[in-house]
């Protein structure tokens, strides 16, 4: 009897346990750096992936702001003083140091960091390898000005850090993979200039504008932005260069980043963009404290684990429905985007984009390698294999 009643006793208090979980008993904050909400790209993507992580565990989610980079040391740390939540995270590299300070002085809190390594045991170190991604918007963008006959490809970088040079390291390579395979496939050679500027910041949108139109001028058939916010600037450029040419459609495309940036501006001018799935990071960070499986170290996402990639029809399709459920889009012009986008994609030929499907399986089956850098000394041996005509 007494074994009866322990048992009892024992599944009511697991239920109870499950009912506090299920009715948000876990708490997780996600702190943003500087670009903020609605970028569109990095941080937006590092919200969703910790919204749909709280939504599906039942935990409450404060999400912090960071007005300026000297607010994240202050952010990290006023959360781990309440003692209140289970995980921390930090998105983006410009926590490296704040992180690694917080973590030290909070060593029972579980942190999570994105883009960067922090070498502590209670800091999930949460990486990307972009430098496989970016290869195939570099062998779309070389290609596509050869067959335009256009003599650029645009690049708009923010900071110069690590996390950057992975996809200028990358970019590089792939469009050098890309204007070997137009000339194997075409017979005909093309010069392609590979343009590129680090602007220094994740949040002057005139400024990204200005660098893409500097491009532009020198006869860019695409700008990639990698650059956050920025991608805002490069597309109006882009935009108005169409509308000053009279043309819709066709070269100059816009590459987004991180998250499929390919609905912006109804679809009509993205092509493709460079996805970096910020949100399973952090999903996967917050399923780990649920799960019970949390540790301390490095997490990288390549192509073979989904975590980056080039996007794709159900990558638009997905992402519109996101951008409809927040009020970004417009239910309304959901088969208007993918109709442009579609429009837009034909104006390159199958042989093209079955090149970047040779590409893809080749990183995936480990064939090709793609380089990649995380100093400036690794960025300039890149820079001088791969040189492009690159001022």
């Amino acid at each position: 009897m007494k074994r009866v009643s322990a048992l009892a006793g024992f599944l009511m208090l697991a239920v109870a346990l499950v009912g506090m979980v299920g009715f948000g008993a876990g708490k997780v904050a996600v702190v943003l750096d500087v670009g903020g909400r609605g970028d569109l790209s990095f941080n937006d993507m590092g919200f969703k992936g910790t919204d749909e992580a709280a939504i599906d565990f039942g935990l409450e989610m404060v999400e912090v702001q960071s007005a300026t980079a000297a607010d994240y040391s202050p952010n990290l740390r006023n959360l781990s003083r309440t003692g209140e939540f289970d995980l921390i995270i930090g998105v983006g590299f410009l926590f490296t140091d704040a992180m690694a300070e917080v973590a030290a002085e909070f060593p029972a809190q579980k942190f999570a960091i994105i883009d960067s390594v922090v070498d502590a045991p209670n800091v999930m170190s949460i990486v990307f390898r972009e430098n496989e991604m970016s290869a195939l918007i570099g062998a779309l963008a070389g290609m596509a000005a050869a067959h335009h006959g256009w003599t650029g490809a645009g690049v708009v970088l923010g900071i110069e850090i690590p996390v950057l040079y992975h996809f200028e390291a990358g970019y590089r390579y792939g469009m050098d993979w890309g204007l070997k395979k137009y000339a194997e496939v075409t017979g005909e050679a093309a010069e392609v200039n590979l343009l590129y500027t680090y602007t220094g910041t994740f949040s002057d949108i005139a400024l990204g504008k200005a660098a893409s139109e500097a491009m532009l001028a020198q006869g860019a058939a695409s700008i990639y932005n990698v650059a956050g916010p920025l991608g805002t600037g490069d597309l109006e450029a882009v935009t108005e260069f169409h509308f000053n040419a009279g043309t819709t459609f066709g070269p100059p495309y816009y590459f987004g980043v991180d998250a499929n940036q390919d609905y912006l501006g109804n679809g009509v001018h993205g092509l493709a963009s460079g996805m970096k799935r910020v949100d399973q990071g952090t999903y996967l960070a917050v399923k780990s404290v649920v799960d019970g499986t949390f540790v301390g170290g490095i997490t990288s996402f390549g192509l073979t684990e989904g975590g980056v990639g080039i996007s794709k029809v159900q990558d638009l399709v997905d992402f519109i429905d996101f951008g409809v459920a927040g009020g970004a889009i417009s239910a309304d012009d959901f088969y208007t985007i993918l109709a442009n986008w579609g429009q837009n994609r034909a104006t390159i030929p199958a042989w093209i984009w079955n090149a970047i499907d040779e590409l893809e399986a080749g990183i995936l089956d480990g064939m090709i390698i793609v380089p990649t850098a995380n100093t400036l000394d690794e960025m300039n041996d890149v820079r001088e294999l791969f040189t492009l005509g690159a001022p």
